[in-house]
């Protein structure tokens, strides 16, 4: 089945499901999901066949690093969902993914540039663990494509890209950015996480990498932990040895986890999409709202670009407190939520909020342009699958606590 033969819905039922991972050889008929195969040994057939070797690609049973059926049809489907993809590679967690490609695309002497507003433990991996291998590392305001041109160097190898940001949600110019970098001969990665392939094909917008925390809208379910990198040869062989080297490995259970979140993926999305929006619309409209950072969100900072780019969104957005707010009031308004869960992660079913202030993390651009700042105290939610309803009265007792002292 080619990438493009079938709308999206259609593909999260059909992708990583190749006949010789859900049957027997030999017998009739197979099974929906493939099998869970737990093994860290992989047997040979004889002598003969050991000498001959076995390639170093998915579907190619070796030793349990390199995978088996379970996890080859997982890194399948996710290919199949990134047009311009050849492979993908399967790690631990998003964070590993981010090092993992990172540490393979960069040598010592290299410098990564790396978007201001980007997650931070992204921040962490660029501005310190690489600084041990040698490699530095700059941030950029992502909202001013010159800028990175001007910044780029005779050692920059790659841009680390994410958008929107995970905290104040701005979008940036990723085709106008992506094009810079190739222009100069620079990789660029991007963390899709937030849109995933179906919202933001990355590749097909000028990335070279799209690497994903499939912890959060691929899982699901709050219940596994996992992260990938999708690219085109050569570079995803470069990522794959690396990941090889470092022994990266997920287990088949949760690789099946992840398999079974994916077929609803789409479903998921479009609901927590249709609620953030609700709740977007409505907090705009609440006198303890200075700001609602959504790109979803018509009129809202970064809308045009969102609108231009990208054909979906998902359930994560932020908002700012008004002047006259303290952190003391933030914290009433968190600790009087009932449907809300207070914990750092996204893309399950359950609903979350979190507590952030910007002017630690973006150290060039604290607000995307035009944003009223506020009290400068911001919560970040994660909508979920509860009802809409639900989610806005949870929220409206939150208000009436934080107005009493």
């Amino acid at each position: 089945m080619s990438k493009g033969s079938h709308k999206d819905a259609t593909r999260l039922v059909e992708v990583g499901r190749k006949r010789e991972w859900t049957s027997a050889p030999g017998a009739k008929g197979h099974v929906v999901n493939p099998p869970v195969w737990r093994a860290s040994t992989h047997l040979y057939e004889d002598s003969a066949d050991l000498a001959a070797g076995r390639p170093n690609d998915d579907g190619h049973f070796y030793y349990g690093r390199r995978g088996g059926p379970t996890q080859w049809a997982l890194a399948d489907a996710l290919t199949q969902l990134e047009p311009g993809a050849d492979g993908t590679e399967l790690f631990p967690s998003g964070v590993a993914a981010i090092a993992g490609t990172l540490l393979a695309l960069l040598r010592p002497g290299d410098e990564l540039l790396v978007t201001d507003n980007a997650y931070e433990p992204t921040h962490h991996i660029a501005l310190q663990m690489l600084d041990q291998f040698g490699i530095t590392a700059r941030p950029f305001d992502p909202l001013d494509p010159d800028s990175l041109s001007a910044m780029i160097g005779e050692h920059t190898r790659a841009v680390m890209l994410e958008s929107p940001g995970s905290l104040t949600m701005e979008v940036c110019d990723v085709p106008a950015l992506a094009a810079i970098a190739r222009e100069r001969g620079v990789l660029s990665v991007i963390d899709n996480t937030w849109a995933t392939p179906l919202g933001f094909p990355a590749l097909e917008h000028g990335c070279d990498v799209a690497v994903m925390s499939l912890t959060k809208h691929v899982g699901g379910h709050s219940d596994v932990m996992m992260g990938s990198a999708s690219a085109a040869k050569p570079l995803i062989g470069r990522i794959r040895r690396q990941a090889q080297l470092m022994g990266q490995v997920v287990s088949p259970d949760d690789a099946a986890l992840a398999l079974r979140g994916l077929r609803t993926m789409g479903v998921r999305l479009e609901r927590s999409t249709r609620t953030a929006l609700t709740l977007a619309d409505w907090l705009s409209t609440r006198p303890e709202v200075s700001a609602v950072l959504c790109p979803m969100l018509p009129g809202a900072s970064g809308h045009d670009m969102w609108r231009r780019d990208y054909t979906g969104g998902c359930g994560l957005f932020s908002f700012v407190l008004a002047d006259g707010c303290d952190k003391a009031a933030r914290a009433r308004l968190l600790d009087a939520l009932t449907l809300f869960g207070i914990g750092f992660s996204w893309g399950g079913y359950e609903s979350l909020a979190i507590p952030f202030d910007p002017a630690p993390v973006h150290k060039l651009r604290a607000w995307p342009p035009g944003i009223d700042v506020g009290s400068g105290l911001g919560v970040r939610l994660a909508i979920g699958l509860e009802d809409a309803d639900d989610l806005i009265g949870d929220l409206a007792r939150g208000f009436e606590a934080m107005e009493t002292a």
